[in-house]
This record gives C-alpha cells, sequence and structure tokens, in this order.
C-alpha cells in the first residue's frame, strides 16, 4: 500500500518521523546496536544508561568510573553507526544520576529522558547545552510540580514530556494492588488529563504516550485524542539489532498472557516481568544474599532486599534465565518472532497510516 505523510514529532529543532521514541531498556537491554538502528528509520533510538557496566566487586568510585566509560562508549558507537536522533534514558533514582547526564552533556547528546523519580535539578546539570530535556511522569500532576520548579528556579520548561502508564514494563510508578486489581487509571485517561492540563500552560510541551503500545492502531488512537507521538520498549526487544541475549528475546517468544506478572521489586515499586523459576522461587520466599559495595539505586536497602535486582537483570541480559528474570510490558506474549528493526518500523509506518 502507499503510505500517507505520517505525523511529525517536533521536539524543538529535532524532527521524529514516524513520531515513535524506542524507551530505554536497562540493564542492558537497550544499547548502541538498537538505539542506532532505531534511528537509522527515522525514529529517535535510546539507550539506557542504567547498569552499562560491571555491578559486581567495585568500590563506590570504581563504581561510577566504569559506568561513565560504558555510556560514553555505547553513545559513541550509537553516533557512528547511525545520524539519526539519539539519546539517553537516566534514571533520578541512580546514586550516579549526576555524573551519567554529566557524560550525556559531554558527549552532545540529542535527548536525555529521565524518569524514576522527579528530574526537579535537570536543568542546572545540562545548563549551556541544548540538549532536549524530557521527564517521565505518570500523572499531570507531576508534570506541573517539574513545569513549575524549572519555570521559577531555571526558566526552563520541559522539551517535551512522556506520560508513561500503567501497561509498560519494568518497575511502575502506580500501586502494586491498583495494577493487578485493574483499577489504575488507563493510559488513555491519563494521556488525555495531561493533554488537557497542557493546554493550559503559555508555551506547548508535546506529549509523548507509553505503555503498552504495540502497533500503528494503537499509534493513531493516541495521537487522535492529543498526544504528539509515542514511545515503545517492548515491541523492540525481539529485533535483531536489540542489544540484550537471544535467550532473554526468546522468553518474550515463548510467554503466555498469564506469564506476565506483577512483582514486589526490591527497590520497593511494583514491576512487571515474565515469570520463570526465578520469580516462583522468589514468591517461595527464598533470598539469595548479595553485597552491595557501591549501591546504585537510592531506593534500594541492601540490608533487607532479598536479592540484588542490579545482578539478577544484568544476568537476565546475559540469557542467564536460571537465576533470573526477563522485565516485560504487558503486551510481551504477543511477540512472536524476531525481525529487523527496519521490518518493525515498516510495519508500524504502513500500520499507522492505514489507521489515520
Amino acid at each position: 500500500m502507499t503510505i500517507k505523510t505520517l505525523p511529525t514529532l517536533r521536539i524543538g529543532d529535532l524532527e521524529i518521523n514516524p513520531p515513535i521514541i524506542q524507551g530505554g531498556m536497562g540493564v542492558r537491554v537497550s544499547g548502541s546496536g538498537l538505539a542506532s538502528a532505531v534511528a537509522n528509520e527515522g525514529c529517535a533510538g535510546i539507550i539506557a544508561s542504567v547498569g552499562l557496566g560491571a555491578y559486581e566487586n567495585l568500590s563506590a568510585s570504581k563504581f561510577t568510573e566504569v559506568n561513565n566509560i560504558a555510556l560514553r562508549s555505547e553513545i559513541r558507537r550509537a553516533r557512528s553507526l547511525s545520524n539519526g536522533v539519539i539519546g539517553v534514558n537516566v534514571m533520578v533514582v541512580l546514586s550516579n544520576y549526576e555524573d551519567l547526564i554529566k557524560v550525556c552533556v559531554e558527549e552532545k547528546v540529542d535527548m536525555i529522558i529521565s524518569g524514576s523519580g522527579l528530574p526537579l535539578d535537570l536543568p542546572k546539570q545540562t545548563a549551556g547545552s541544548d540538549i532536549k530535556l524530557i521527564p517521565i511522569v505518570s500523572s499531570a500532576r507531576a508534570l506541573n510540580i517539574i513545569y513549575r520548579k524549572w519555570k521559577q528556579n531555571y526558566n526552563k520548561i520541559p522539551d517535551a514530556v512522556i506520560l508513561e502508564g500503567p501497561m509498560a514494563g519494568g518497575h511502575l510508578g502506580f500501586n502494586h494492588d491498583d495494577i493487578v486489581n485493574g483499577t489504575a487509571p488507563t493510559l488513555e485517561f491519563l494521556v488525555k488529563e495531561l493533554v488537557d492540563f497542557v493546554a493550559t500552560l503559555e508555551e506547548p510541551i508535546p506529549v509523548i504516550a507509553a505503555g503498552g503500545i504495540w502497533d500503528g492502531a494503537d499509534i493513531a488512537k493516541f495521537l487522535k485524542i492529543g498526544a504528539s507521538g509515542v514511545q515503545m520498549a517492548t515491541r523492540f526487544v525481539c529485533t535483531t539489532e536489540c542489544d540484550v541475549h537471544d535467550d532473554f528475546k526468546q522468553a518474550y517468544i515463548h510467554s503466555k498472557k498469564e506469564d506476565i506478572a506483577i512483582i514486589h521489586s526490591p527497590v520497593g515499586l511494583p514491576g512487571r516481568v515474565i515469570q520463570n523459576e526465578f520469580t516462583a522461587r522468589v514468591d517461595r520466599g527464598e533470598t539469595i544474599p548479595f553485597k552491595c559495595p557501591h549501591h546504585c539505586l537510592r531506593s534500594c536497602n541492601p540490608r533487607v532486599a532479598p536479592y540484588c535486582i542490579a545482578k539478577v537483570l544484568g544476568d537476565a541480559s546475559k540469557g542467564w534465565l536460571l537465576n533470573s528474570f526477563a522485565f516485560a510490558g504487558a503486551n510481551a506474549y504477543r511477540c512472536t518472532e524476531i525481525v529487523p528493526v527496519k521490518t518493525l518500523i515498516d510495519q508500524l509506518k504502513e500500520e499507522l497510516s492505514e489507521a489515520l
């Protein structure tokens, strides 16, 4: 079919078409390989900064240094493979957050996406750069706080905002029981609420919908209710260029709907995973002792955590799923094959064109 001209997601002077941001997936799931392939198709490719370096047997100072080097290497490799839009996801909750932001500034990435907490001082940490700053929020209220703090303290507003709903993978910004019971607000409701709030502001801020978006029809649905674009993560796991081990991808392909579950993460948040023998062991009360010399997540208490989430996710990225699990979005079970990024994005473009 002939694909119609698709809407462009404009974030400052950046033009993203089709209007898709590939979500940052840690640990070592979305690196330079995936990000560059996505950027080459006109979308925004995002490197997840969390856990790129080693995570065991390191002092706090070495931990910071090793991860800075690893992030810098991934950014430079992505740049060598693509002239498209390359960004980095940096979680506020990371103990080395400021150091990773500094690397992003030095390497002049196109955008920094920051969630898992409110990035209230991000404009200060990126002062003097023209990097686009995009917070991730789970409500209009959260954006209101960020907007007013940035405006008051730095005379800066977000270049765009990502609204991540309860169907996303990994750690989630919603109440555990609400997610499990289906009483959490829907992404549609949250996006409409955020679009309405943004309309009251003096300056336009592009709204990007995220969490459970699967195909072109889903993208069209959110564009029609006022979003300027979408962020998709789970869908990119089962691509040839995704940086994670093939056994991780196979966990998606072999999963069933009933395998996707919400767990209590050691960091104090609910998380969506693909259940396996490891999650069953944890459910039975088994603990995996560990030492934590660097405390990579501010919200984690190593003294009471039943296992090290960083080690578990790092092992998962290597395909060692006997002692780990894969984070995944609610639709992960719908992945049935591994395809090149270009094939996936061409399909999404065709579906979006038809839906519009």
